[in-house]
């Protein structure tokens, strides 16, 4: 984990006697060490420079205050309400291979089945027999029940197809379904997942489709999950390895340039460490 961290950077700031030119320069330097990005780290200042000016300030505990509700609005713009109604309630968790992806999906379980929800999880990624094992490992530990592929390289719809079935059949109140990252195959991965989705939705409607992202790669994490954002029908995004404030930023960022509402984080290694997502305790997290 990088060694940055905005709750440092700005508790010294913050702790000086007035606003000065030197408080600006500094904020926008942390901002920008925090992930947030060139373009929204210029409209936060700006905003912020107004309220000052307007509220005739020079007190920096103002700032602190008036920068905690301007994250807080911004990330409140999206409703990070999980829509898990349905019964049962088929979630699709999608994203890159390397993202923390499977255990994500082991700690949504666990989260689930805290709330005294029943869940089964799709082992869908079939191009993967170490992903198979590992979310049923995950699974398992959640006291989540698993459907595994029948033989090796079954095909991932059929996989989903089966565990939606079962939920249906056992009335399990709620279905993750595990897919591919990447394919070894020369069918384009989000065919791929659209067949997914074509063939569940003959059983029931998806609820969600949870996109999984690295929030320690930041930019280059976004970059890589667009076709995903443009093509899967993405409802929700969840941020892992999301340790402390250092790439706090990117929670924004990925927000504002997706337009696609954050739902959970992930904020550790345990299977307890997935949690869902308040603007109003992110900010305060964030900005103290």
């Amino acid at each position: 984990m990088a060694s940055f961290s905005l709750g440092g950077a700005l508790r010294g700031m913050f702790a000086r006697r007035t606003i000065d030119d030197e408080t600006w320069t500094d904020l926008e330097d942390a901002l920008i060490g925090a992930d947030f990005g060139p373009d929204v780290t210029d409209q936060i200042v700006e905003e912020l420079r107004g309220k000052v000016a307007r509220f005739r300030t020079t007190d920096p505990k103002d700032l602190q205050r008036m920068l905690r509700e301007t994250i807080e609005e911004r990330l409140a713009r999206l409703d990070p309400t999980l829509t898990l109604s349905a019964r049962p309630a088929v979630v699709l968790v999608v994203g890159v291979n390397g993202v923390g992806k499977t255990t994500t999906i082991g700690k949504f379980a666990k989260f689930l089945t805290n709330y005294g929800r029943t869940v089964v999880v799709g082992a869908a990624d079939t191009f993967r027999a170490a992903a198979v094992e590992q979310l049923a490992t995950w699974a398992e530990r959640a006291g989540a029940q698993v459907v595994r592929p029948q033989q090796a390289g079954q095909d991932p719809a059929s996989v989903a197809f089966q565990t939606v079935e079962k939920a249906q059949r056992d009335g399990i109140e709620i279905v993750l379904i595990d897919t591919a990252g990447r394919l070894q195959t020369k069918s384009g991965l989000m065919d791929e997942l659209g067949k997914v989705r074509r063939v569940v939705e003959k059983l029931e409607p998806v609820a969600e489709v949870l996109l999984v992202l690295d929030a320690t790669t930041g930019q280059n994490g976004l970059n890589q999950a667009e076709a995903f954002v443009q093509h899967a029908g993405v409802t929700g995004l969840v941020l892992t390895k999301l340790d402390g404030s250092a790439k706090g930023g990117f929670v924004l960022a990925v927000q504002e340039k997706t337009g696609i509402p954050i739902k959970l984080i992930g904020q550790g290694e345990g299977i307890g460490d997935l949690t869902g997502f308040s603007p109003s305790a992110f900010a305060q997290q964030l900005v103290g």
